[in-house]
C-alpha cells in the first residue's frame, strides 16, 4: 500500500519520531561528507502552484543528496494549470517518477492527486497545512533542547496552515501547546476538535499573546497574511496589532526560550528584526533542517 505525506495526523508518534531519527542520522552524514544515496536513480515530480525560495530548494538538494533526480514544474509548465483533472495528472506522474511534492492551495487538491497515485505524494504547503515544515521546526527543537517532551510550545499570530499542524503535532507528540490568535483569526475549527478529543488539556487557544509566551520554551510565529491573502494586508495589520513577537513579549518566556519562524520573514510586523536576529533565534537552523527531514521523509516513503 502506498503511504502519503498528506498531514502529522496519517501518521503515529512511533513513525514521525523515526523520521526525526532519520533526519539527524542523514544530517550527520552530510556534515562529514558520507555520502547516503538511498534514492539512486529514482525521480521527484515537484509541483509548485505557489512558489516558494525554501521548498523548492530543500527538496530539489535533498532528492539529489539522495542520489535521485528533482523536476520542476509550475503551473504554467502542467497541464493542471490549464485545467486538466487532477486525477488524470496523478495518474500519468505516477508512472513516469517515483514520488511526487505538491505545494497548492487547498488540502482537497492533495488529497485527491494521492488518491489517485501509484507513487508517494509529499504535501509541500496547503492553506490548511504544513507537515513537512513543522517536523522541521520539530528537529530543531530535539537538537537544541535534546527533546520536546515536557516542553511548553507558544503559538503566537495567525490561526494559519502553521497553527493547524502545530495542533496535530501537540495531539500526536503529546506538547503542551498555546496559541494567541486575534478574534476571527482562530485556527482550524474541525482540526482543534479532534486535536483536543486525542489529548485533551494539551492545547489551549487565546486572543493575548502575553499569556501564550508567559514561560514558554519555544515561541513560534508567522507573517500575518500569507499567500493569496495579500488583499488583506491593512486589514490584517489592524486585527494583529500587539502581536509582534518583540523583546518585551519574549521576555515573558523562559531565557533560553527558542525563537522559530518558517519565514519569509515580515520584520517589524509579526516578528522584530532584534528577536529575529538575537540569541534565541534559531530560524536558519529551522530553514536548514527543511532539506535533512524531508530527505528523510523521502526515504522513508519512496521505494
Amino acid at each position: 500500500m502506498t503511504r502519503h505525506f498528506l498531514a502529522l495526523h496519517d501518521f503515529s508518534e512511533i513513525e514521525l519520531y523515526g523520521m526525526l531519527t532519520l533526519a539527524r542520522e542523514l544530517k550527520d552524514k552530510q556534515k562529514q561528507g558520507v555520502p547516503h544515496k538511498l534514492l539512486e536513480g529514482k525521480t521527484l515530480a515537484m509541483i509548485f502552484e505557489k512558489s516558494s525560495t525554501r521548498t523548492r530548494m530543500s527538496f530539489e538538494v535533498g532528492i539529489f543528496q539522495l542520489g535521485g533526480h528533482g523536476l520542476f514544474i509550475s503551473n504554467k509548465d502542467s497541464q493542471m494549470g490549464r485545467g486538466e483533472p487532477i486525477k488524470d495528472t496523478a495518474r500519468v506522474m505516477a508512472r513516469y517518477c517515483d514520488g511526487v511534492m505538491i505545494r497548492t492551495f487547498g488540502q482537497e487538491i492533495v488529497d485527491e492527486f494521492a488518491r489517485y497515485s501509484d507513487v508517494p505524494v509529499i504535501n509541500g504547503l496547503t492553506d490548511l497545512f504544513h507537515p513537512c515544515q513543522i517536523m522541521a521546526d520539530l528537529m530543531t527543537v530535539m537538537e537544541q533542547k535534546r527533546t520536546y517532551e515536557g516542553l511548553v510550545f507558544a503559538w503566537i499570530g495567525d490561526g494559519n496552515n502553521m497553527a493547524n499542524t502545530w495542533i496535530e503535532a501537540a495531539a500526536i507528540f503529546g506538547l503542551e501547546l498555546r496559541l494567541a490568535c486575534p478574534k476571527g483569526y482562530e485556527p482550524d475549527a474541525s482540526v482543534m476538535a479532534w486535536a483536543q478529543a486525542k489529548a485533551p488539556g494539551k492545547i489551549t487557544l487565546t486572543d493575548d499573546p502575553k499569556v501564550a509566551a508567559a514561560g514558554a520554551d519555544v515561541v513560534n510565529t508567522d507573517v500575518w497574511a500569507s499567500m493569496g491573502q495579500e488583499s488583506e494586508q491593512k486589514e490584517r495589520e489592524k486585527a494583529f496589532a500587539g502581536y509582534c513577537l518583540d523583546d518585551s513579549l519574549l521576555a515573558l518566556a523562559k531565557p533560553d526560550c527558542l525563537v522559530l519562524h518558517c519565514l519569509p520573514a515580515h520584520r517589524g510586523e509579526e516578528i522584530s528584526d532584534s528577536v529575529i536576529e538575537g540569541k534565541n533565534s534559531f530560524v536558519w537552523d529551522e530553514a536548514e533542517n527543511r532539506l535533512h527531514i524531508q530527505k528523510a521523509i523521502m526515504a522513508t516513503l519512496i521505494k
